[in-house]
């Protein structure tokens, strides 16, 4: 059995995280400052993450290399499993112009692209982190915004920000449970911390959203829509996760800040021939003016109908037992991994959530929708295939990535920076975001984070006297931010838009916005640790 080691560098702690960030600051330079296409860069990263784990760590090569095994399968399923599920669907919509439909449907509801920006990025990719989670949002939502003219990489960007606040909710609540079950605390009690902290930020990303597509022009023209939204989805988050369930969170809040949005008379203005000129490309002005009859309509919003319906069907008590049944537990080979403390970790045992997995779910609507649009088998087939081949430097990425984030987590890198700042005593309330900010940046996974964090988080705020479903929700609402910077998410956006190769671009332009809002995350938990903003906690 391999035992993990919080100080294997010298026997100190902040040399000992000095080294363990090194994976992970290599891939963000090699992105962010070098260019390096991202397949390339989580390659080398994966790379270091091994050597410092055989070399610095000392944890046996076999169970090194074991270790990213597991992450590569976790990297093909669920989480690709998903993405490619949901493009393939997105892409027989094409194949049947109904995706065309559906994008003049969205123009006519509002032809202002900064309002398309906040129903679609915003709202309809909420409604889809709460049923499917994993980067389908991301995909989808900046796919759709490319069809309604947007530039590809503003597209991809508004996407990125836009799937923050819905996160620590989504997949039907799944982060916010796990976060539950590795800190032992009451799940009701840590979905109220966790809803009295990420609906502020659905105040703010809206706001942000309309500066992100039209600057300054948009914000004062839009403010008083994006607003409305972001308190309406603030509002139906705080109070389904506090009084209703946390599994519905997202859902309510979606559909809360669609239906508040679409009531604002000024979101439905048109907009000004300018703002369209200058902020859509290729899009003709006469283009939704074309009439569609109501029977393709309806078959153009069928496939993502057809996803809410079964993802909600999935929840259904009963079925979710049934589908659970086909769920396989092993044990994973060539590894025998305890912590510090000697407990053996979960991941000695792999789950493979054969049919209880968004991924399946999504494949099971897409078959349904080649019926509805009328799509020969041969050529959903021929559909599924050619985005498998559209998305193999975005999957060797994600396998890549997740291979890193299990080699830093099983080998202790992970455990020793989590340490490392868990010793900031008095800090701790203002650094506990940043946590899982770091968590979800290095595996893209809110869950993830919750899972390797939130007790650690709990033990710090014991020994430091704070409130552990303070510092458990701070993880968890400051994991949320990371999200964006995940390089298996710019993987996904630039996969979805067309822009392979280009990741570090995109990183560039969120880095920013993710660590303002991650500064602005750990200025409300640190009030909220004090008189000023402690009024807010249950």
């Amino acid at each position: 059995m391999f035992v993990q080691q919080l100080e294997p560098v010298a026997h100190s702690l902040a040399l000992s995280a000095v080294v363990a960030a090194l994976p992970l600051v290599t891939v963000l330079v090699l992105l962010g400052a070098v260019r390096l296409k991202a397949h390339l860069a989580g390659l080398i990263g994966l790379t270091v993450a091994v050597l410092v784990g055989w070399l610095a760590y000392e944890m046996p090569l076999g169970q090194t290399l074991s270790a990213g095994a597991q992450g590569v399968l976790f990297g093909l399923f669920p989480i690709m499993w998903i993405v490619v599920n949901a493009l393939w669907v997105y892409r027989m919509t094409v194949r049947t112009q109904h995706f065309d439909i559906l994008r003049r449907s969205f123009g006519r509801l509002s032809d202002d692209p900064r309002i398309q920006a906040l129903v679609i990025a915003f709202c309809f990719g909420a409604l889809l982190e709460a049923l499917a989670g994993f980067g389908a949002p991301v995909a989808i939502c900046a796919v759709m915004l490319v069809a309604l003219g947007f530039d590809p990489v503003k597209a991809a960007v508004v996407a990125l920000v836009a799937n923050t606040a819905p996160v620590a909710f989504g997949a039907m609540g799944t982060p916010v449970v796990t976060l539950a079950q590795v800190t032992g605390l009451p799940l009701d009690d840590v979905a109220a911390v966790v809803g009295r902290q990420t609906p502020l930020l659905a105040l703010v990303v809206p706001l942000v959203l309309v500066g992100l597509v039209d600057g300054v022009r948009g914000l004062r023209e839009t403010w008083v829509p994006a607003l409305v939204c972001g308190v309406a989805f603030a509002v139906a988050q705080f109070a389904a996760s506090n009084y209703v369930s946390a599994q519905l969170a997202d859902i309510a809040a979606a559909l809360a800040g669609a239906g508040a949005l679409v009531a604002v008379p000024a979101a439905r203005k048109p907009a000004a021939e300018n703002v369209r000129t200058s902020v859509l490309t290729g899009v003709r002005s006469d283009d939704l003016d074309h009439e569609d009859p109501r029977r393709e309509v309806l078959r153009a919003y069928a496939p993502y109908a057809l996803i809410v319906v079964i993802f909600s069907v999935a929840q259904i008590p009963p079925v979710k037992r049934l589908l659970a049944e086909a769920t396989r537990v092993f044990d994973w080979p060539y590894l025998d991994v305890a912590g510090p403390t000697g407990e053996p970790v979960g991941a000695n045992l792999f789950t493979l959530p054969v049919v209880a997995t968004g991924g399946t779910l999504v494949l099971l609507a897409g078959l349904v929708t080649s019926l509805v649009l009328s799509v020969p088998a041969r050529d959903a087939l021929r559909e599924w295939t050619a985005t498998v081949h559209e998305l193999r430097y975005a999957i060797l990425t994600v396998t890549s990535v997740l291979a890193l984030a299990y080699v830093m987590n099983l080998s202790g890198q992970a455990a020793t920076i989590g340490q490392s700042v868990a010793a900031a005593g008095a800090g701790l309330a203002f650094l506990s975001p940043v946590l899982g900010w770091f968590g979800v940046a290095v595996s893209g996974s809110d869950t993830s984070a919750n899972a390797l964090f939130g007790a650690l988080q709990v033990s710090a705020a014991r020994e430091s006297g704070l409130s552990p479903e303070l510092l458990a929700a701070a993880n968890s609402s400051g994991g949320v931010l990371g999200k964006m910077i995940s390089p298996q998410n710019l993987t996904i956006a630039c996969a979805a838009v067309g822009l392979a190769g280009r990741e570090g671009d995109l990183l560039r332009k969120v880095l920013p916005w993710s660590l303002g809002l991650l500064l602005v995350m750990c200025l409300v938990v640190m009030a909220q640790n004090t008189p000023v903003l402690g009024w807010m906690l249950p």
